[in-house]
């Protein structure tokens, strides 16, 4: 299996802005089918979805069983351990959906919603394809193919985009979400099958297969113990409150969470195989880790403070006055998501120093936080639980930094100061903005001032004050321009 150098941090940034351009195409049409999907459908469909959404994700946990992680982690993975993950992955996936199969009427009994067994079912048959997925995925990754990613997901975005909405509009209703999400993973499967130079032989290892869970199961128990944690809120507004409040809570999270999830698998996708090259180095791991930190917050600052800050009017506009009560919970969630960048390297770097046990302490010792705060909250009213998960961001942003203070010297309030510069110019961008949206303007002209001032006014701010972040990335965009005309 063909390996690539040492790499460098302007290689990290290259590869991150390829992934983060896939993210962006692919999750920017998603999200405006979405948006026209929110217009055709109701409230309370959109929530039958996020009830069983709740059960697949959990399943979807088991579909890498951390093996894909672990692949990319080890230095020397061939064709062997890719075909023994590859035809566990299958096998376990068929079983996994077996199982969702018969639990589905017990799914619909705990919510009091029959309609809820059929679309789990057929939802379902996502686990099995993306078993098939994964394993392409980590070798794109370990491999650094980023470009093979836009292909695969180009592909099932839009026809996803094209089926879904036709549907809606003859009235299928959740059924339209159901056959759109299905469509998608099932297209960027057969897409990236069919670009990626690597098909799984007809060989298996369980001695490969072991020595590779032995990392991956740490982390497969950390991923489930976060799904579950995630997704408890969900559960317990579903059947607490209404679908209504799910809904909203849920479509509020969801802007965000769209920018957050885009950076942050750029991120992940790429610092993890460059740092688990690097991982006897640990000051070249050190750097990268730092301008991951600083290179993505000056991306996700303004984005969050922003989509905060136009909120209320952009609701209006492309959703509607019926969906104007998730505003509330999208500031909430801007706030929280902020910061993920610091989540995600500090996490990456104890991944790619083999440190896969220290990962799932921190994951136990995070929810137990998380679900305290959920306990504490959950009787009191959705707006209560939407706040316990900015409280909990804070905290646990300082328990994954903890360790690399001695891993790699590199303590939390050495990353706050890093990312300190950016939070700030974000903060004075969205006083502009949200000054323009007091004037008492028509949606539509609020919206059209707002966005190009805050751009221009971080951007202006950025240089004036030499900020290192936009500097840094200035040069890099430069010679990657250079490289690729």
């Amino acid at each position: 299996m063909k390996e690539t150098g040492s790499a460098s941090a302007g290689s990290v940034v290259k590869n991150f802005l390829w992934r983060l351009a896939e993210r962006i195409g692919a999750q920017g049409v998603k999200l405006l089918v979405e948006l026209v999907l929110a217009r055709i459908l109701l409230p309370e469909e959109y929530g039958l979805i996020a009830m069983v959404t709740v059960f697949i994700t959990v399943f979807n946990v088991f579909v890498d069983s951390g093996l894909g992680n672990a692949l990319i982690q080890k230095k020397d993975a061939d064709e062997l351990d890719f075909a023994s993950v590859f035809w566990f992955n299958v096998t376990l996936c068929v079983v996994l959906y077996g199982l969702l199969y018969l639990i589905s009427p017990a799914v619909a009994s705990f919510y009091r919603r029959e309609e809820l067994c059929p679309v789990l079912r057929v939802l379902g048959l996502q686990i099995v394809i993306s078993g098939v997925k994964n394993v392409y995925q980590a070798y794109v990754s370990r491999t650094m193919q980023f470009r093979k990613f836009f292909f695969s997901t180009l592909g099932g975005t839009l026809g996803a985009a094209a089926l879904g909405i036709a549907m809606a509009c003859r009235g299928y209703g959740v059924w339209a979400l159901v056959a759109q999400q299905l469509f998608n993973v099932l297209t960027d499967t057969v897409i990236l099958s069919l670009t990626v130079k690597w098909h799984p032989k007809r060989m298996f290892s369980w001695v490969r297969l072991k020595g590779l869970l032995s990392y991956g199961w740490k982390l497969l128990l950390s991923a489930l113990l976060d799904t579950v944690y995630n997704e408890a809120r969900s559960l317990i507004i579903g059947k607490k409150y209404t679908s209504e409040d799910l809904a909203f809570y849920n479509r509020g999270e969801q802007f965000p969470q769209v920018i957050a999830a885009n950076v942050n698998t750029s991120i992940d996708s790429v610092l993890l195989p460059t740092m688990s090259r690097e991982q006897d180095e640990r000051s070249r791991v050190r750097a990268m880790t730092r301008r991951a930190i600083m290179t993505s917050t000056f991306l996700m600052a303004p984005l969050m403070v922003g989509i905060a800050c136009i909120g209320l009017p952009l609701v209006r506009l492309i959703l509607t006055e019926k969906w104007v009560p998730c505003v509330p919970y999208l500031r909430i969630f801007c706030a929280s998501m902020l910061f993920f960048p610091i989540h995600t390297a500090n996490l990456n770097a104890i991944k790619a120093l083999g440190r896969s046990d220290l990962f799932l302490k921190l994951e136990i010792l995070k929810k137990v936080v998380g679900i305290t705060l959920i306990l504490i909250t959950m009787h009191i009213s959705v707006a209560a639980m939407a706040l316990s998960t900015l409280v909990n961001s804070i905290l646990c942003q300082m328990i994954n930094s903890w360790p690399n203070r001695k891993l790699l010297d590199y303590r939390y309030r050495d990353q706050l100061a890093d990312i300190l510069p950016n939070i700030l110019t974000a903060a004075a961008m969205g006083a502009c903005v949200f000054a323009v949206g007091l004037l008492g303007l028509p949606d539509w002209a609020t919206l059209l001032i707002q966005v190009p001032l805050g751009a221009a006014v971080y951007a202006g701010l950025s240089a004036l004050l030499k900020n290192e972040s936009y500097g840094y990335l200035l040069s890099v965009l430069k010679n990657f321009r250079r490289k690729n005309v």
